[in-house]
């Protein structure tokens, strides 16, 4: 029942990822159809991100409330509803109100399953999911690619992610007794330990949610918020500018450039695959430190003039670099500050990771056309050298820093 349960969860994670990429992919087709600028697809962007966000800072009282497994299949449903929507749209305004619940719902399962993992499971399964988003991001459009390439519409290619959705919903929705497992059972393969995710079993005894202002008064909470927030920067701005740094500061064709900015995205797969190995030895902080030491040389290959090969492999070291930092930063929430308050503490990190991923991006693109796109390493090394002092000033609020006498495996049992 448990290896059914995490199997379960795995798939949960690809049909996360099957959807985030959709928008980009289609944008090309869509935009003319509603006439409308190609910029609008910020506009949806922002809707989905605010969603997210609002969603996230509600995780910790849905959680409570309902438990794990039922915000999960409620949250899949509403995506998918959503997905289904942007189907059978036929204007740019539907397209926005279909984004709402899109956001919302994507937010919930997220903060709930991260955190649900984290407290149930080893760090390898961690690294082992955000491998699976990564694999459901990218076979998202590759299925938009094919059913546009044979012919049809970009609304097909989202009713098909909408009915996968349907499936998953239809799958969650039955594995609900097995969420709600009062008693503690342990793999035998495995050796994880799988308890109940209902309100009641909070560590402390806790009933109620914690407010913001709580959350933010926890030991180390802010450091580490901040942390994950220049982390999304790190990565969406990768994201988002790489290709545009390969072409306008590099020299790189534009064609080409579109195929080379995707390194980036299979350094991360590769990365969180190969991290979950890696966990067996190392800790959750030492699995962080190690990411940021690889982003670190993957900038400085980047800032040297040693032509577009050394730039090629600076993007897989940044996606290398940044595949261990999100899963341990989210595995680590529950040794950090506590089981009773993980939930609490994992939505406002994500929602923090959200504004990052919404805020930063565009502010580097108003560097990019006021000074010079050049500067994308140096903006990627602000928000590694800020998130590496964040991450360390929590740990030394925990009493975890590299001078502290205590030393914790990071590594729950």
């Amino acid at each position: 029942m448990i290896h059914l349960l995490l199997v379960i969860i795995y798939l949960a994670f690809i049909s996360l990822g099957l959807p985030d990429a959709l928008l980009g992919s289609a944008w090309p087709s869509m935009y003319r159809e509603f006439s409308v600028p190609v910029s609008y697809s910020g506009i949806i962007f922002m809707i989905i991100a605010a969603g997210t966000i609002v969603s996230s800072l509600q995780s910790d009282r849905l959680t409570r409330r309902w438990g794990t497994g039922r915000v999960t299949a409620v949250s899949v449903l509403l995506t998918a509803a959503a997905l289904f929507g942007f189907s059978v749209s036929g204007s740019f305004l539907a397209l926005c109100l279909w984004a709402v619940p899109y956001g919302l719902g994507a937010g919930s399962v997220d903060a709930a399953l991260n955190n649900y993992v984290a407290l149930h499971y080893k760090s390898r399964h961690m690294s082992w999911l955000h491998c699976m988003w990564g694999i459901g991001a990218s076979v998202g459009p590759y299925i938009m690619g094919h059913v546009l390439t044979g012919g049809q519409t970009w609304n097909m290619g989202y009713r098909i992610i909408s009915f996968l959705q349907i499936a998953l919903t239809a799958l969650l929705f039955v594995s609900l007794p097995l969420w709600s497992r009062k008693s503690e059972e342990t793999g035998p393969e495995t050796g994880d330990t799988v308890s109940e995710a209902l309100p009641e079993e909070t560590a402390a005894g806790r009933k109620r949610p914690l407010s913001l202002r709580e959350i933010i008064r926890i030991p180390g909470a802010k450091e580490m918020m901040f942390s994950f927030f220049c982390y999304s920067m790190v990565e969406q701005t990768t994201s988002l500018w790489a290709g545009s740094y390969l072409v306008f500061h590099k020299g790189m064709s534009a064609e080409s450039a579109a195929g080379f900015a995707g390194l980036f995205f299979i350094g991360i797969t590769a990365g969180r695959f190969l991290s979950g190995f890696l966990t067996v030895k190392l800790s959750d902080t030492q699995m962080i430190r190690l990411g940021q030491s690889v982003i670190l040389l993957g900038i400085v290959a980047l800032l040297l003039p040693f032509g577009s090969g050394m730039s090629l492999m600076g993007l897989v070291l940044l996606g290398l670099g940044c595949a261990p930092i999100y899963p341990s930063i989210i595995h680590s929430t529950p040794d950090n500050f506590g089981r009773d308050n993980s939930q609490a503490v994992m939505g406002v990190q994500m929602a923090f990771a959200y504004v990052g991923t919404c805020l930063m991006p565009p502010v580097f693109g108003l560097i990019a056309n006021g000074l010079s796109v050049a500067f994308f390493p140096l903006y990627l090394l602000l928000g590694l050298v800020i998130m590496t002092f964040m991450h360390e000033k929590m740990l030394l609020k925990k009493g975890r820093g590299i001078f502290s006498k205590r030393v914790v495996s990071g590594q729950p049992s």
